[in-house]
């Protein structure tokens, strides 16, 4: 195909990409999105827990921001930690403008307390929150006019007089700015490692390596993340990450005496450190593969809540001939996101000029550990930022 031109490219078409595109367009920008694969497989649609957002009586976006800072070990960078929760209400606000239902109860949103939180606020749409998203965002983009390129890999990156050429797949294109949400690349450190990972095969984090080779800057690129609820068995439930909103409604971790040892609502590296330690020390169970594995109390989840909030997993396991209301089951942490990348300023602006990113291949809002919740939010505020500066850029 020969060169076509955009005022803004964006590179991936999850939640992050997606939000950009859609945020772009409506600022007045020609905008083009290209996905590796097809525009509907991405990681952020497996994303399950929910996107947290401070709507509760007695919590607020400094509330929220104090979590994250907490939770990051005092790592993160606060501007676009605040930044996130102050916006982290509109997104919500924006996000059912296009049609995504979050669960409600009692005339307000179902809220959950996640692991680091010290209030409920975390919102779901079940157990398949990033599903819900992505879709939103996917068929708010497809009624508009932008171009889609599917099964078109980033390639190649050069910067030109007015902007960027990329190639991706067969497809040269030009554009005035490019805004990078290719996501981050867990599936493929997975497989180095001989590890499970949570992650969709398209992760593996190629154009982090494109925008590095150009001389952009990162941070905390070492830091990646394990899921400390990772299915260890049955063998089709291995990588399956179980939703952490089963220990907001009550499930805890249990070492092969039955006894807890851990925060069970603690944050997700201490919480999956803990059942490392655990293994380590010979107070872990063995799967009937031979994997090592903790019990995760599921029995202890009142059927009502499960009913609600995490109906896709009950299906799952029942599936397989195990009911977790009636009986524990075996978990183990998985890898699952990677915590740094790209830096970026508060307009989602990389150190390259006229180059953005968002998402999980952006690094700083999440420091060196993320809170769960966090990144399904972090896509939609900094999506957003990345495709109106993008548009104004690209337009100007």
């Amino acid at each position: 195909m020969g060169e076509v031109g955009f005022d803004v490219l964006v590179i991936g078409s999850g939640a992050s990409g997606l939000a950009a595109a859609v945020s772009a367009e409506r600022a007045g920008a020609r905008v083009a999105v290209a996905a590796k694969g097809s525009l509907q497989s991405c990681n952020s649609a497996k994303a399950q827990g929910g996107i947290q957002a401070a709507f509760g009586d007695d919590d607020s976006p400094e509330q929220h921001a104090g979590d994250v800072w907490r939770s990051s070990h005092e790592t993160a960078d606060m501007q676009l930690v605040e930044t996130l929760t102050s916006e982290a209400p509109a997104a919500i606000h924006w996000l059912e403008e296009l049609g995504v239902a979050f669960t409600r109860e009692n005339g307000g949103y179902r809220l959950a307390r996640c692991g680091g939180a010290s209030r409920k606020r975390l919102l779901q749409v079940g157990d398949r929150t990033g599903h819900a998203i992505t879709k939103g965002l996917r068929e708010a983009w497809e009624r508009g006019s932008g171009t889609t390129f599917e099964h078109s890999g980033l390639r190649d990156l050069t910067p030109r007089e007015n902007g960027w050429r990329a190639t991706c797949g067969e497809n040269v294109i030009d554009a005035t700015t490019v805004v990078l949400a290719a996501g981050g690349r867990c599936y493929a450190e997975a497989e180095a490692r001989g590890e499970l990972s949570t992650n969709h095969p398209g992760a593996t984090g190629e154009v982090t390596k494109l925008a590095l080779g150009l001389g952009a800057e990162s941070r905390d690129l070492d830091a990646l993340q394990y899921h400390p609820n990772g299915g260890a068995w049955p063998a089709n439930m291995q990588g399956y990450s179980i939703p952490e909103t089963t220990r907001a409604y009550g499930a805890v971790l249990l070492n092969a005496e039955g006894e807890e040892f851990t925060d069970s609502l603690g944050p997700r590296d201490a919480v999956s450190q803990a059942i490392f330690d655990e293994v380590e020390a010979g107070r872990g169970v063995e799967t009937p593969d031979g994997r090592p594995a903790v019990w995760l109390d599921t029995t202890r989840i009142p059927e009502a809540d499960a009913d609600v909030s995490l109906p896709y997993m009950l299906r799952r396991y029942r599936a397989a001939g195990i009911d977790p209301l009636g009986e524990k089951i075996f978990t183990y942490p998985v890898l699952h996101y990677q915590n740094g990348g790209l830096v970026i300023d508060t307009e989602a602006e990389t150190t390259l000029e006229g180059v953005y990113a968002c998402g999980e291949i952006a690094g700083g809002t999440h420091g060196r550990n993320r809170m769960m919740g966090n990144s399904l939010l972090e896509c939609v505020v900094f999506g957003r930022r990345a495709g109106k500066a993008a548009a104004e850029k690209g337009s100007a």
